[in-house]
């Protein structure tokens, strides 16, 4: 999903960081800029949000691999119910770990773009707002790997279908032109569109928009990881 955009952008955005301004070459926006910084920052923790799907993933569905499930719904017969429960304790872990790693990328970022004379306000161009926006987005990644865990029942199958979605499929999708009518609804597109994480022959959807978007992919799924576990043959 969102992940697989990144990169690139990373690059020409931490080059455009030495002069404060254009990178050599490369069509980055300049870091004095709204534009400049919203990159930065969406970016900052852009690894977080895959790899809280990832974990959630595993942490559900590794209950069917583990045959932990069994004892779990004997305790608590009501499968819905403990679904629910993990799928809010990932959504909150999400929001967690993103926080942390915004922390972590703001502490060194702003002191180094600074020392090379970019100085960068949160306060400014609406940053706080792109920050909140990444935490949300990582929040609703640990919900959407938690919802497929659930729903698919196997942690090989759930990661490995994962992996290629958001570093294969989805990329490729994204960049074809003829596609670009629909392929910003889809969910890491429409978690970028969130978060702003723009690249180059990629449309988003405006942050509003594209959040709403990616919020109804995290709860279909969540949905029906709930229905399907609720029927599940566990033992």
């Amino acid at each position: 999903m969102a992940a697989a955009h990144l990169p690139s952008l990373d690059s020409r955005v931490l080059r455009a960081g030495d002069r404060g301004g254009q990178p050599p070459g490369g069509p980055g926006p300049a870091l004095s800029g709204a534009a400049g910084q919203h990159a930065l920052f969406a970016i900052g923790a852009g690894g977080a949000g895959p790899l809280a799907a990832i974990l959630a993933a595993a942490g559900t569905a590794g209950e069917f691999r583990h045959r932990t499930a069994a004892a779990t719904f004997l305790a608590e017969p009501r499968r819905a119910r403990v679904i629910t429960a993990k799928l809010v304790v990932y959504l909150l872990a999400g929001a967690a770990y993103a926080l942390a790693c915004v922390a972590v990328s703001l502490a060194v970022a702003l002191p180094w773009l600074a020392a090379r004379g970019t100085p960068v306000s949160l306060a400014a161009h609406g940053n706080l707002a792109v920050l909140g926006a990444v935490i949300i987005s990582v929040a609703l990644f640990g919900m959407t790997g938690a919802g497929l865990g659930a729903l698919l029942g196997s942690e090989v199958i759930t990661i490995a279908g994962l992996l290629l979605y958001l570093y294969v499929a989805e990329p490729l999708l994204s960049r074809i032109s003829a596609l670009g009518s629909w392929t910003a609804y889809l969910p890491g597109v429409a978690a970028d569109g969130l978060t702003q994480a723009s690249q180059a022959g990629v449309r988003l959807l405006p942050p509003w928009p594209g959040g709403l978007v990616f919020a109804a992919w995290a709860a279909v799924i969540a949905c029906a990881g709930t229905a399907v576990t609720a029927r599940r043959d566990i033992t």
